[in-house]
């Protein structure tokens, strides 16, 4: 999902004429700190700041010096990064001039012989009407009665693994309750074997993640590789909501009016989105919330004091989280964005992680959380206009009722080591947060 791959770093050397050293600056583990670099020199694109969490003061300086920032890739060409709140919300809003259609993540120009389009095509790499027509076949499965229907099954489960975490010793918070919490309701969205719900997150993961030595995936052979095996089981569950369908998501992209022609192969796309979309952004702001309130005790202490603050704390986490740190949009036409001309056919990337820091909206405390913060559902976090996240209700309701069966339950959940944080500019999420709970 990122430029990462060694092939990638060689042939941005090439087309850049720059030396690995000058490439550091970019790609590398310890890059250089934002004050260390010349303005042209900061890509924020790196997927080692957002494993270190030292993007902060890069953004920062983009938002100050240059909101509309551009680089350039061998393999991907020219690319904007916007990163001021009302810019970003601006390209969101005209999907006529800022296409989804190449891809919603950095990728080869829609200009060259090579490949534009994505691996997986998906309604959120579509545009209207195409995209409207698709997104509308599991939309049911998120209406307000939808949703009031899925709160005690949600309850319910909280309350299980809440009840079964060990007290007085150190535990991994990110798979005992975040990834298990998250997949399970994966699972009853898709009425996809419970059983089987781990290979939900392992698909998601696999897909999202840049591969590396020792890491999930090594290569992209492998991806390929893990990714033909979803594909072959979800074949198998396609076949047989064609005959025996549920009231879940997968049977509607088998029944649905714009999407029933299509195999399971050709829907892998739409699959793949609804993975990752309803797993790694509420896991990451599950796990976000704990670790947040631990950065900021005084908001814990605030929120332990007072629960009707909970309202207000799931906008405020999911702006202070940002699980999705940007998407991608492609130029249909020579335009501007804050005065920058855009040629047609840049990729343009929405940084939402530095718009929810934007401090002529949210105010110079913008880096911190601030539960009691006026505007915090103001965030672009879920996106804006016609790709605005499809799962967004659903991730406030479970990330509400969580904390609603903490709060009574826990004195504190104490963070005992830094987290591990994912190697991604796209997912901005943890692998692994340390805890240990004290019970009331």
């Amino acid at each position: 999902m990122a430029i990462a791959t060694e092939a990638e770093r060689q042939e941005w050397r090439a087309g850049n004429r720059v030396s690995p050293d000058r490439e550091q600056a970019h790609f590398g583990v310890g890059a250089p700190t934002a004050g260390e670099l010349t303005i042209e020199q900061i890509n924020p694109l790196n997927p080692h700041l957002f494993r270190e969490d030292r993007w902060h003061d890069y953004f920062a300086r983009l938002r100050r010096e240059d909101p509309v920032h551009l680089n350039e890739l061998g393999s991907a060409g020219r690319y904007w990064s916007v990163t001021k709140w009302a810019d970003v919300r601006a390209v969101e809003s005209d999907h006529e001039t800022f296409s989804s259609a190449h891809g919603i993540t950095i990728g080869p120009p829609a200009d060259t012989d090579g490949p534009a389009a994505p691996s997986f095509t998906s309604f959120i790499t579509m545009d209207p009407p195409e995209q409207r027509l698709q997104r509308r076949t599991v939309q049911p499965t998120m209406t307000p009665t939808k949703l009031r229907g899925l709160e005690p099954l949600i309850r319910e489960r909280a309350t299980s693994v809440l009840d079964s975490l060990p007290e007085g010793e150190t535990f991994d918070w990110v798979d005992t309750v975040s990834v298990e919490l998250t997949t399970l309701m994966l699972a009853t969205l898709f009425d996809f074997p419970l059983d089987d719900r781990r290979k939900l997150t392992h698909w998601s993961d696999v897909v999202t993640t840049i591969p590396e030595p020792g890491g999930l995936v090594e290569s992209s052979a492998q991806r390929q590789e893990e990714m033909a095996g979803c594909l072959e089981y979800f074949e198998r569950l396609w076949e047989e909501r064609r005959t025996d369908p549920g009231d879940d998501m997968l049977s509607m992209l088998v029944h649905g009016e714009a999407t029933a022609h299509m195999s399971a192969a050709a829907h892998l796309g739409n699959l793949i989105l609804l993975i990752v979309g309803g797993n790694d952004t509420t896991r990451n702001t599950m796990s976000g919330s704990v670790y947040a309130l631990n950065k900021y005790p005084d908001q814990y202490d605030k929120l332990n004091a007072d629960h009707s603050l909970l309202a207000n704390f799931v906008p405020e986490m999911i702006r202070w989280q940002t699980p999705l740190a940007y998407m991608r949009r492609t130029a249909t036409k020579d335009c501007e964005i804050g005065g920058r001309p855009i040629r047609k056919n840049d990729q343009v990337l929405m940084w939402y992680v530095s718009a929810n820091r934007d401090e002529e909206i949210f105010g110079p405390d913008a880096e911190a959380l601030d539960i009691e913060r006026h505007n915090a559902a103001s965030h672009l976090s879920f996106g804006y206009g016609i790709h605005y996240c499809l799962g967004s209700r659903l991730a406030e309701l479970q990330l509400r009722i969580l904390w609603e069966e903490i709060l009574p339950r826990f004195k504190r959940i104490e963070v005992q080591a830094e987290p591990e944080r994912t190697l991604s500019s796209f997912i901005h999420g943890y692998t692994h947060l340390p805890v240990r709970v004290t019970r009331r």
